[in-house]
């Protein structure tokens, strides 16, 4: 494991840009770099940076942007991170995105107003299309389902600041699901988890909506995929908030807040 001379966001960016760029080199899963064949510095045959980072000296928040190849529409990853009052880090946002794949607009609508991956505005002729496609409230593209090895290398990188534990903000119901299913806990929302599933399979008001408009399916009674879109689409008559999720290195909870529901 390397050695960082930093604990926190803001202690990465008060870093010599190529430490900082180092630091992150291990934060890629070595199945994106197999996979898009990229160079092990990320930086291709032409000189282009194919790894952005963006954070201020003294800023607690950081962005970072992968791409496959210069100026690609969108990167292959893209994370989030701020730190927490007592310094620990806390992921806002973390995406992977294969670049290969057909790419719905349902982060802009047709005037090119940005939507917030449709949590402040929709495009629902694009979503409806994500939908019948496989894709998830907030795709933009499938995924590339390297979960797994992208929990373990953030988790690496999480140990090189010496730190045993990180935060994530689940945007969507199924978020927090899988999360669950990668051995996260609550520091918040598990009882809203809990009515959710249980307002699905029990609450009148929310079962006589299924089946009033496209994205509030009636297989959402059992099927994490469809809750996640009815859920988007305001079935519950409120957004998604309000849940934090953390996981602490080496452990695995065994939290199920939907137990018997399917994909």
């Amino acid at each position: 494991m390397m050695a960082v001379k930093a604990y926190s966001i803001a202690g990465i960016n008060n870093l010599d840009e190529t430490v900082r760029r180092d630091i992150f080199l291990h934060m890629v899963p070595d199945e994106i770099f197999k996979r898009f064949s990229l160079p092990h510095n990320l930086v291709d045959n032409h000189g282009n940076n194919l790894l952005l980072i963006e954070g201020n000296p003294g800023s607690q928040s950081l962005e970072l942007r992968l791409f496959h190849e210069a100026e690609f529409q969108d990167p292959i990853l893209y994370c989030h991170m701020v730190d927490t009052l007592n310094g620990q880090i806390h992921v806002l946002l973390y995406i992977m995105n294969d670049p290969f794949a057909p790419r719905f607009n349902i982060d802009v609508l047709p005037d090119g107003t940005k939507t917030a991956f449709g949590t402040r505005n929709r495009n629902l002729d694009e979503e409806l299309k994500a939908m019948e496609a496989g894709l998830l409230p907030g795709q933009i593209r499938r995924g590339l389902n390297i979960l797994s090895e992208a929990v373990l290398s953030f988790e690496n990188f999480i140990q090189t600041l010496g730190q045993n534990r990180y935060f994530n903000e689940p945007l969507y119901y199924h978020n927090a699901i899988i999360f669950e299913r990668y051995g996260f806990s609550y520091q918040m929302g598990k009882r809203k988890m809990a009515s959710i599933h249980s307002k699905f399979l029990a609450d009148d008001e929310v079962i006589s909506k299924l089946g009033s408009t496209p994205f509030r399916r009636p297989e959402a009674q059992h099927s994490i995929f469809y809750r996640s879109w009815a859920i988007h689409d305001g079935i519950l008559g409120e957004k998604f908030d309000g849940v934090t999720m953390y996981k602490i290195i080496g452990r695995k909870g065994s939290i199920n807040t939907a137990p018997g529901i399917h994909w």
